[in-house]
């Protein structure tokens, strides 16, 4: 592939990521499909609760935790039951579902300007000291995805005494798009 010489100085100075942005290829869905990925967009339930509300150029995400694909949810309490490594790919697997809500709030991913602020939740021992560790799951899929510059966000990584239906993780965004 030949590239302009202002796409090799954007790729120097901004990495691989921004030079992708700038021959116009940013596509996290493609990235989804080729991590064999598949989104299944969906919307709110019958309760008052949505899963993603939108005010202006931000996009609020309720908390989602770690559906598996059959459709069960990764349960357990880190510093007991999980492993960190396990507590890792329930923050991922919550990533995907949350991808799933945002999706269907945006209609493409492609809008997505930047992740910018997560809260983690841990279910985990009162000793348990790693919940950044479990949560880097989920931070470093949204990098994966979107790429150093959309992908990094503000987080908090806390452990929880206990998580709804006594999910190993859960977790909320804040997204910035653009139409």
């Amino acid at each position: 592939m030949k590239l302009s010489l202002l796409t090799t100085i954007a790729c120097l100075f901004l990495g691989t990521a921004s030079m992708l942005y700038a021959q116009g290829t940013y596509d996290p869905e493609k990235k989804l499909a080729d991590m064999g990925i598949t989104l299944v967009p969906k919307g709110p339930g019958a309760s008052n609760i949505v899963p993603a509300v939108r005010t202006g150029n931000l996009v609020f995400l309720s908390g989602h935790g770690p559906m598996q694909a059959d459709g069960t949810n990764m349960t357990g309490k880190l510093g007991a039951d999980l492993t960190v490594a396990q507590g890792r790919e329930a923050a991922r697997l919550t990533g995907i579902q949350l991808l799933n809500a945002l999706k269907y709030e945006i209609g493409d991913l492609k809008k997505v300007k930047r992740i910018v602020k997560v809260l983690g939740m841990v279910n985990s021992t009162p000793d348990f000291v790693e919940s950044p560790a479990v949560i880097h799951g989920f931070t470093d899929f949204m990098v994966e995805v979107f790429g150093p510059e959309r992908g990094k966000h503000a987080r908090s990584a806390v452990g929880m005494v206990s998580l709804p239906g006594g999910i190993a993780v859960e977790i909320e965004m804040i997204v910035e798009v653009e139409d």
